[in-house]
């Protein structure tokens, strides 16, 4: 069935070890001496944490309690800002707050926010958890959206600021606020 080694190892003068195994490329010529495949290369933007994992978990709403108030009482807000980064500025933090609201009064938001959660967990390489994105925001959807806020917080966005105003920051070299010094004390 398989060759066995010493079949693998026989090779004649021109570097021709017989025909290539199935790859599921196909080859221009059978007489063509096999190259083994270039090794499949990945590349993915990864922030804090390791990877694949949120940088903090569903339930850690206390480590940003001012998003976790304005999530509890106008989760709107919070939608907005996620779906403007997660877009990429392609719509306004406002007009998706607007039809988050809207949807919100139905009982249909969480369908709407869910896509946003999968959408960066896509652009970022997030792994599902701990449970599949509908049921996430269905069940959690103030601790979702303050999660997906903390990532986008703890990969660099100013949430405030929205998408235009991040990539100008990020062009001009700018990653954070600049930290004033005191005048002198005694």
């Amino acid at each position: 069935m398989y060759p066995s080694v010493n079949d693998a190892q026989r090779c004649s003068a021109d570097g021709y070890l017989g025909p290539a195994p199935a790859s599921g490329i196909p080859s221009t010529s059978p007489a063509q001496p096999y190259a083994p495949p270039l090794p499949y290369v990945t590349t993915t933007l990864r922030g804090q944490g390791q990877a694949g994992q949120w940088s903090t978990g569903l339930c850690h709403c206390c480590d940003d309690p001012a998003n976790c108030f304005i999530s509890c009482f106008c989760p709107c807000i919070t939608f907005g800002q996620i779906s403007e980064i997660a877009d990429r500025g392609s719509s306004s933090c406002a007009g998706n707050g607007v039809i988050y609201g809207l949807l919100l009064m139905t009982g249909f938001a969480c369908l709407y926010s869910c896509c946003y959660r999968s959408k960066l967990r896509g652009q970022y390489d997030l792994e599902e958890s701990p449970c599949v994105d509908c049921l996430v925001h269905f069940c959690c959807e103030t601790c979702a959206l303050c999660q997906e806020y903390r990532e986008l917080k703890n990969r660099g966005f100013d949430m405030g600021i929205g998408w235009e105003a991040n990539v100008d920051r990020r062009n001009r070299g700018v990653t954070a606020a600049p930290i004033l010094a005191r005048g002198m004390t005694r």
